[in-house]
C-alpha cells in the first residue's frame, strides 16, 4: 500500500469530508459545523484558540492520527464570527446541508457563505453608522477603474481616472477590503502602498465581455446605458471583478443590488487625500483627536450617517444642488418645532436601507419585518408633512416617498407584534392567516380543555362517571375505565391494556387526536416557516422603492443636522455664488471653537481673496500665533458651504471653489523611506500640477524641512508661480515664518501682505489670534520655547546669540550670505605662478556668460533674496 492510500486508510469519513471542503478555501478559515458545534482543526483551531479564546484540544483522525480542534457551539455563531472577520481572516461557514436524522451514511455539508471584511451581512460586524464597501480596482497605466460595493445596503458605484484619481477614492471611501488582478501585487504595492486589506481574483475576472455579461444579467438590461456608465469600460470591468467576488464568496442571492452608479468627478470639488487628511474631516492619525464630522453629524438614522460621511467626502461644486440644499436647511433653521418633529419621526425609521437588503439576501427576522412595518409607519407623517411644506424641495422629497400601504397592511396582518427574533421560538404568525395553524395551535396549547370536552362527551353517552382519560409514554393517551362499568364500554372503543381493577381503551377520535398533538408543536414550526417566507417572498417586490424610501429619509436626516448644527453652533447661511471670489467675516473654526474652555471666547478672522486684487495673501507671524487654524478654518468654511451646510462665521460670501489643496502640517513617510521635507514637496508638486482657476490653496510652513536659503527660495517661487499663472489664478493663503516673503507684495500686484498679531509685555507676548495687515518682522521662537519650559540657561544663551546676529544684521548692508557672496564674485585673481588658471581665462562661452552676468549686477542695490536667486541661476548654467 503506498504513502497516499495509507493516508486515506487512516482518515475518518468526516475527516476526508473536512479536508475535500478545507482544499476548496485554502485561505479561509474554515467553521466546520458538526452537529451543535462550529468545529475548527488544524492551524484554523491554532488561529480561533488565539482570536477567540477558546480551547485547544486535539482528536483522533484515524489510526495513530491527531489533529488540533477547537469549537464553539452553533448558537455563538453572532459572536465569535465579528472577532475572527476583525482579526482580519475570510471565514468560510462550512453547513449541515441535510437533517442527520434522514441519513444513514455522513451528513452532506458545504460552504454557505465565505465573510470576508468586505463581504459582511452580520450585524455584530457592521457598523451601522459607515458603510461596509468591498472595493475592486482594474490597474491600468494611464486609466484604472475601480468600483464600490456595500452588500449591506445594495449601494453600487464605479468611476475610472488616473491613479492619483482612484487614490483619491480609496482615501475617500475607506473600502473595508480591496480586490485586484492577481498578477499585479506590485503594481498595486507601488501605487496604493500596503495599509489596505486586499484579496486577489484571476485575471479572467477583469474583462470587458465578461464584466458586460455579468452585469447586464444582474440588473437585467440588455445594456449599461441607463446607468450613464457606458463609456466607463475599466469602471465597468472593476465592477464586474466585484459582482464575481460576491460570487466566490457564496453570495449568490443579491437581487437588492438593483442599479450602479457613476461617480461623477466633474461633479465634485476636488479633494486630494492630502487635504482629506490635513483637515481631518472625519478621521485623524491623532487617537480620540475630534474631527468635523463630529460636530456637524447630528444624524438620528444609520443610512443618514452614512450619507452625511459621503457628501463631506464629495462636497458640491454647481450652484443649483448647492442651493437646493440650502433651500431645505433654511426651513427647518426657520421652522425648528417641525424640524425636531421630524427628526423624531426619522429615528423611528430606522437602518431601512439594511433591513430590506436582510430581506433581499434571505436573512431577516421576524422582529427584522416588524422593525420594517414601524419603518413605513413612520413615512406616513413624513410624507405628510413634507408635502404640505410650502417649500417646493420639501414637496419634491414628499412624492418620493412611497409608504407601500399594501406590504405594510399584510406585515400588520400577518405578523404577531412581539414575534420573536427566531423562527423556531414560535409564536411568529398571527391567529386567523391559516386555519390549520389556528387548529394545531388549540391542539397543542388548550389540549386539555379538548381532552375534558371528550371525557365528558364520553361519560354522558356511556354513563360511566368514573371514566377518566390520561396518558403514559408507552401508550399515549387512553380511556380508563374500572371492572364495575367494564360492561357500558361501548363497541367501538379498542382495549389496549388489561389492570387488576380496571381496563383501557382508545378510540378513533383519541387516536386521531394524539397524532395531532404529538405531532404539533413540529408542525406548526413547519407552517410558521412557510408563511414566514412567502411573506418575505412578496417582500421582495418593494425592495426598489424601499430603498428609494430609504435614500429620500438620510437624505431628510442630513439637511436636518446640518439646521442643528447651524441652531447649536451659531452658525450662518452663506452666499454661495458663480463669482471668483471669497469673503469670510469674523469666520471660525467648527471644531477648535467646540473644544475651547468654558467661557473663552474664540477670535474670528477675516479673509477676503479674489482674482482681480488680493488672489495671495502670505501671512507671517510667530508659531502657536493660529495661522495654521486660520487656514484650516477657510478650508472647512467653504467645504461646509459647498455641501450645503451653514458656516461658522458672521457673514460668508463663498465664489464656487472647484479644487481644495491644503499644505498643512509635518507628516513623516517613514516607512516609505521619505523624510518631512520629502513628503511636503511631494504634496506641493500635487498642488502646483493640478491648479485651476477656481481652486483654493492652503500653504503652510512649506520649505521648513531643509536649509533656511533653500526654503526661502523655495517658498518664493511658489508663490510666484501661482501669482504668475494667468490660466489659472488660484485663491491662496500661504502663511510662513519666512518673512523674506513680504518683499513679494511689493513686486507682485495681488500678493498682500498679512501677519498674526501679538502684543508684546516686556518679556513677555500676548498671541492675540487677529488677522491683521501688514508683514510681521519677528518670529518670537525664543517666547515660544520660553512658554514650553525650555531651560533658563538655554533661554538664556538663545536670546544673547540672536541680539547679536541683528547687531550684525544692523552692521551690515547685506546678510551675511549675502557678504560672503560679495567676496566670492570679488575675489583676486590668482598669479600664474600659483599654478592656478584664472577663472575667467577659460575659453568657454558658459563662463563667459557667467563672466557678464556677474559685471552687469549692482551689488550695492542687491537684496539678499535676489542675491541668492541670481546665484541659483549661476548654478544652473553650470548644470548645477
Amino acid at each position: 500500500m503506498g504513502k497516499l492510500e495509507a493516508k486515506e486508510a487512516k482518515e475518518t469519513p468526516l475527516m476526508k469530508q473536512y479536508n475535500t471542503i478545507k482544499a476548496r478555501y485554502p485561505d479561509a478559515l474554515l467553521l466546520f459545523r458538526v452537529g451543535d458545534f462550529y468545529e475548527t482543526f488544524g492551524q484554523d483551531a491554532v488561529k480561533a484558540s488565539q482570536i477567540l479564546g477558546i480551547v485547544l484540544t486535539k482528536r483522533a483522525n484515524g489510526a495513530a492520527s491527531e489533529m488540533e480542534l477547537a469549537g464553539f457551539p452553533h448558537h455563538s455563531l453572532d459572536s465569535y464570527l465579528p472577532k475572527l472577520v476583525r482579526a482580519g481572516h475570510r471565514v468560510a461557514i462550512c453547513d449541515q446541508l441535510e437533517d442527520p436524522k434522514m441519513t444513514k451514511t455522513i451528513v452532506k455539508r458545504g460552504v454557505t457563505e465565505v465573510v470576508t471584511p468586505g463581504v459582511a451581512l452580520n450585524d455584530k460586524i457592521l457598523d451601522h453608522r459607515f458603510n461596509n464597501y468591498l472595493a475592486a480596482v482594474h490597474l491600468d497605466e494611464k486609466n484604472s477603474g475601480i468600483a464600490f460595493l456595500d452588500i449591506s445596503t445594495g449601494e453600487f458605484l464605479c468611476a475610472q481616472g488616473n491613479n492619483d484619481y482612484i487614490e483619491k477614492l480609496l482615501q475617500n471611501f475607506k473600502p473595508s477590503e480591496i480586490i485586484y488582478q492577481r498578477n499585479k501585487k506590485q503594481s498595486f504595492n507601488n501605487f496604493f502602498g500596503d495599509q489596505f486589506y486586499t484579496n486577489t481574483l484571476e485575471d479572467w475576472a477583469f474583462t470587458s465581455e465578461f464584466a458586460y455579461e455579468l452585469l447586464t444579467r444582474q440588473f437585467n438590461t440588455k445594456s449599461l446605458k441607463g446607468f450613464g456608465i457606458e463609456d466607463q469600460l475599466n469602471g465597468i470591468i472593476a465592477a464586474g471583478a466585484a459582482l464575481q467576488y460576491l460570487k466566490e464568496t457564496e453570495h449568490n442571492t443579491i437581487i437588492h443590488i438593483t442599479s450602479i452608479s457613476r461617480i461623477e468627478e466633474d461633479r465634485y470639488v476636488w479633494l486630494d487625500r492630502f487635504t482629506i487628511r490635513n483637515l481631518e474631516l472625519a478621521g485623524s492619525v491623532n487617537e480620540n483627536a475630534t474631527t468635523l464630522i463630529d460636530v456637524i453629524d447630528k444624524t438620528v438614522t444609520p443610512p443618514g450617517s452614512r450619507l452625511m460621511k459621503r457628501w463631506l467626502a464629495l462636497p458640491l461644486k454647481h450652484l443649483e444642488p448647492i442651493k437646493e440644499r440650502q433651500f431645505i436647511v433654511n426651513y427647518f433653521y426657520q421652522n425648528s418645532e417641525i424640524a425636531l418633529h421630524l427628526q423624531e419621526l426619522c429615528k423611528q425609521v430606522g437602518d431601512l436601507e439594511r433591513l430590506i437588503s436582510k430581506v433581499a439576501v434571505s436573512r431577516a427576522n421576524p422582529r427584522d419585518i416588524n422593525q420594517l412595518k414601524k419603518s413605513l409607519q413612520a413615512l406616513i407623517p413624513i410624507k405628510d408633512i413634507c408635502s404640505k411644506s410650502d417649500l417646493a424641495q420639501l414637496n419634491y422629497l414628499a412624492d418620493q416617498i412611497n409608504i407601500c400601504n399594501s406590504i405594510r397592511e399584510r406585515i400588520e396582518n400577518e405578523l404577531m407584534s412581539d414575534a420573536p427574533w427566531q423562527i423556531n421560538k414560535g409564536g411568529v404568525i398571527a391567529s386567523g392567516i391559516n386555519n390549520e395553524l389556528d387548529e394545531l395551535r388549540n391542539i397543542a396549547f388548550n389540549g386539555k380543555d379538548y381532552l375534558l370536552q371528550m371525557q365528558q362527551r364520553e361519560v354522558e353517552r356511556t354513563g360511566i362517571l368514573s371514566l377518566k382519560i390520561s396518558f403514559n409514554n408507552v401508550f399515549g393517551y387512553y380511556l380508563e375505565v374500572t371492572n364495575t362499568h367494564k360492561e357500558k364500554v361501548p363497541s367501538d372503543w379498542i382495549r389496549k391494556q388489561t389492570l387488576t381493577n380496571a381496563e383501557r381503551y382508545i378510540t378513533e377520535e383519541l387516536k386521531q387526536y394524539e397524532e395531532k398533538i404529538l405531532g404539533a408543536e413540529g408542525k406548526i414550526l413547519s407552517i410558521e416557516q412557510r408563511l414566514f417566507n412567502e411573506l418575505l417572498l412578496s417582500l421582495i417586490d418593494f425592495i426598489a422603492p424601499i430603498q428609494i424610501n430609504s435614500g429620500v429619509i438620510s437624505k431628510l436626516d442630513c439637511l436636518l443636522s446640518f439646521a442643528q448644527a447651524a441652531r447649536e453652533n451659531n452658525y450662518v447661511m452663506p452666499v454661495v455664488n458663480e463669482s471668483k471670489a471669497l469673503l469670510i467675516k469674523d469666520g471660525r473654526h467648527p471644531v477648535i471653537e467646540k473644544q475651547l474652555p468654558v467661557g473663552e471666547v474664540y477670535i474670528t478672522n477675516d479673509v477676503q481673496l479674489n482674482t482681480d486684487e488680493q488672489q495671495i495673501i502670505v501671512i507671517t507671524g510667530p508659531n502657536m500665533s493660529g495661522k495654521s487654524a486660520l487656514l484650516r478654518q477657510t478650508a472647512l468654511i467653504v467645504l461646509l458651504a459647498q455641501i450645503g451646510s451653514f458656516v461658522p462665521a458672521a457673514y460668508a460670501e463663498i465664489g464656487l471653489v472647484d479644487k481644495i489643496f491644503t499644505r498643512v502640517g509635518a507628516s513623516d513617510n517613514i516607512s516609505s523611506g521619505e523624510s518631512t521635507f520629502m513628503v511636503e514637496m511631494n504634496e506641493t508638486a500635487s498642488i502646483l500640477n493640478n491648479l485651476s482657476d477656481r481652486s483654493l490653496i492652503l500653504l503652510d510652513e512649506i520649505g521648513r524641512g531643509t536649509s533656511t536659503y533653500d526654503g526661502i527660495s523655495i517658498a518664493w517661487a511658489i508663490t510666484e508661480f501661482i501669482h504668475e499663472n494667468t490660466a489659472a489664478k488660484a485663491k491662496t493663503l500661504f502663511a510662513t515664518h519666512y518673512h523674506e516673503l513680504n518683499d513679494m507684495a511689493k513686486r507682485f500686484e495681488r500678493i498682500k501682505n498679512y501677519n498674526v498679531s501679538v502684543k508684546e509685555i516686556g518679556n513677555k507676548i500676548i498671541f492675540t489670534r487677529k488677522l491683521v495687515p501688514g508683514g510681521s518682522e519677528h518670529s518670537f521662537g525664543i517666547h515660544v520655547a520660553r512658554m514650553a519650559g525650555m531651560p533658563k540657561r538655554v533661554i538664556e544663551r538663545a536670546e544673547t546669540l540672536l541680539a547679536e546676529l541683528e547687531t550684525m544684521h544692523e552692521r551690515n548692508d547685506a546678510s551675511i550670505e549675502e557678504t560672503k557672496f560679495k567676496k566670492t564674485i570679488n575675489a583676486k585673481t590668482p598669479k600664474a605662478d600659483e599654478f592656478q588658471l584664472s577663472f575667467f581665462q577659460l575659453d568657454d562661452p558658459v563662463l563667459s556668460q557667467i563672466k557678464n552676468e556677474l559685471i552687469n549686477i549692482d551689488i550695492n542695490s542687491l537684496t539678499p533674496v535676489e542675491a541668492l536667486f541670481k546665484l541659483n541661476e549661476i548654478k544652473k548654467l553650470i548644470g548645477k
